[in-house]
């Protein structure tokens, strides 16, 4: 007698399973986050961990940074002069570059290239270390993992995005300055006078909350998806590593655009 096929069915989560899982998800980073800015101050060996951040999620940052930060000045002075200068206006063209820069452009655009540049690399680290089972190592040598590989690469973001930023700033606001004055011929003083007299305080210190900001959350992300790669990637081995490594800066990139809106709209 044949034997009857068996229809293949896919389980569809519900709308209360996905909202439930979301709620656990979100929970589990806010945990972690918090315990890893605990950590941060656990001893005095810490600081050449957080040392070694910085150099690697800053300084080797830098030139990326710089890079990213002349060519969006320099786009930016650009579309706002021709802009500006149909109504006449193309004096105010140092406001519209500061302005753009510091209130949005630099902290999120910092933010997402950190996010690719060192939250992948944070990510794929962890998640080499979980695969390989180094992680569980350092559980049975009564090392907090956390504290060993995560409490350093919090501290080094809360100090290196900040200074990104700002010197993102600089470089954008130099960058508008070449195409809108020395190319497109705007006047250079008022340039530079309408850049210094736009920017308030409220401005400068909203821009350097938002950095603060998204390296809280690009850290967590991507520290999170790599500790927990053997159980939320669904894969073992590279695999899975890979996987949680797109998800990370994935995830990441959408968190700092929501994350960004909701700032500006409580900052101004």
């Amino acid at each position: 007698m044949a034997e009857k096929a068996q229809e293949t069915t896919f389980p569809i989560a519900g709308p209360v399973n996905v909202f439930k899982g979301l709620l656990d998800e979100l929970g589990g980073m806010f945990l972690f986050f918090v315990e890893s800015v605990v950590l941060i101050f656990a001893g005095w060996g810490q600081f050449s961990k957080s040392v070694r951040q910085i150099y690697f999620i800053g300084v080797q940052s830098v030139s990326v940074i710089a890079l990213i930060g002349l060519f969006a000045g320099m786009v930016m002075g650009m579309q706002l002069y021709y802009a500006l200068s149909t109504f006449g206006a193309d004096g105010f063209l140092g406001t519209g570059v500061a302005l753009s820069m510091v209130r949005e452009l630099a902290p999120v655009l910092a933010a997402i290239m950190l996010a690719g540049r060192a939250g992948s690399a944070m990510t794929a680290e962890i998640g080499v270390m979980r695969i390989s089972e180094q992680i569980d190592a350092l559980t049975i040598m009564d090392i907090n993992p956390k504290r060993y590989l995560v409490a350093p690469k919090m501290a080094a973001c809360l100090i290196s995005f900040p200074i990104l930023t700002a010197f993102f700033n600089l470089i954008a606001m130099w960058g508008g300055w070449l195409t809108g004055v020395k190319l497109l011929g705007a006047n250079e003083g008022v340039y530079w006078s309408r850049v210094q007299d736009s920017l308030d305080w409220a401005d400068i210190e909203g821009g350097f909350i938002k950095a603060l900001v998204f390296g809280v959350l690009v850290c967590t992300i991507c520290c999170f998806e790599g500790y927990y790669t053997h159980t939320r990637s669904g894969h073992a081995g590279p695999e899975g590593v890979s996987q949680s490594t797109t998800s990370a800066v994935v995830k990441s990139c959408v968190i700092i655009l929501a994350a960004d809106y909701v700032l500006t709209s409580l900052l101004w």
